[in-house]
């Protein structure tokens, strides 16, 4: 017989009143039977004890004839013995609609608002519709570096997600913070049998000549001091090769020049542009005959790039 410690308030554990309408006992146990199903605390042994207590005192309380018993006999309400004597004071309890189910599976799925299908084996299928395809399978975020070159030409690359081993193709263009998307290749929803989605955001290892300036690329070109004076044809590495690049007389240190069509390639076609930032480098080590040349240069020269600042005073 059951004694008063294994009593059971199940008002208390809905924490509803013992006159509460059959409704607001459903609105309340579908609240609480929501917040701490076993599916959304997975791992969580608290929620899923509060669980089996809720769906204990529900079944209790939603249905009409078992509320009365409990009401009338509290703890002894399923006693056979008891079912004339009056209901010992002090006493509370609920619960739901369980036993309109064929078995308590039916009762949950009901209850989260999903549905299945039954199979031609006589098992059911994947949950479908309701609570649980309403909510959507949490998508997966992760990174992905690739070199220059293979962001450049694009590339494929071989990835382990868990168990499956998947084929990724970047296409070229590839720029940092860019994204690719594997649709159904993210994390499994904790709702339902559908995967979310798998974001690649790329990352672009640096390289020791090129940088990325926008759609274009930028890059640094040392030249002599005669070169700049008198101007001269050099060579310029791009992504497609060395090519020949005219610098014009009387260049500065800093300005860049724009080689069109030789930088990036764009995701949509075509491609960006290389612009070449000339540094004007001085030589260490001159030979008698540099050494000379430069002296008389220095000698005989009227240009003065300082002009300007003599005017400036505080």
């Amino acid at each position: 017989m059951p004694t008063a410690t294994d009593f059971k308030d199940y008002y208390a554990i809905l924490g509803v009143s013992k006159t509460a309408t059959p409704e607001e006992i459903k609105r309340t146990y579908r609240k609480l039977a929501r917040k701490y199903h076993p599916d959304l605390n997975p791992g969580d042994k608290d929620a899923e004890a509060k669980f089996k207590e809720l769906n204990e005192a529900n079944e209790v309380l939603s249905d009409p004839e078992k509320r009365q018993k409990y009401d009338r006999f509290g703890q002894h309400w399923n006693h056979p013995g008891y079912t004339e004597a009056p209901p010992p004071s002090g006493t509370n309890v609920a619960t739901g609609d369980f036993d309109q189910y064929g078995d308590f599976d039916s009762f949950i799925n009901d209850l989260l608002g999903r549905s299945r299908r039954k199979t031609s084996t006589g098992g059911f299928d994947d949950f479908n519709g309701g609570f649980y395809s309403q909510a959507p399978a949490p998508d997966t975020e992760a990174a992905i570096a690739l070199t220059f070159s293979e962001a450049f030409h694009g590339v494929q690359k071989r990835l382990q997600l868990d168990e499956e081993t998947i084929n990724v193709r970047i296409p070229a263009g590839a720029k940092p913070g860019s994204r690719i998307r594997l649709k159904g290749k993210g994390r499994p929803s904790p709702f339902s049998p559908q995967r979310g989605d798998l974001y690649l955001t790329i990352e672009v290892l640096p390289h020791p000549f090129y940088r990325f300036e926008g759609d274009n690329l930028l890059c640094e070109i040392p030249i002599r001091p005669d070169e700049a004076v008198l101007g001269a044809e050099i060579s310029v590495p791009t992504p497609d090769g060395s090519v020949t690049m005219k610098i014009p007389k009387g260049v500065r240190s800093g300005q860049s020049l724009r080689l069109r069509g030789k930088g990036w390639t764009l995701p949509k076609g075509g491609r960006g542009d290389l612009f070449a930032k000339l540094q004007i480098v001085t030589p260490k080590d001159l030979s008698a005959i540099e050494q000379e040349y430069y002296e008389k240069i220095q000698a005989n020269t009227t240009f003065n790039p300082r002009a300007q600042l003599e005017e400036i005073k505080l």
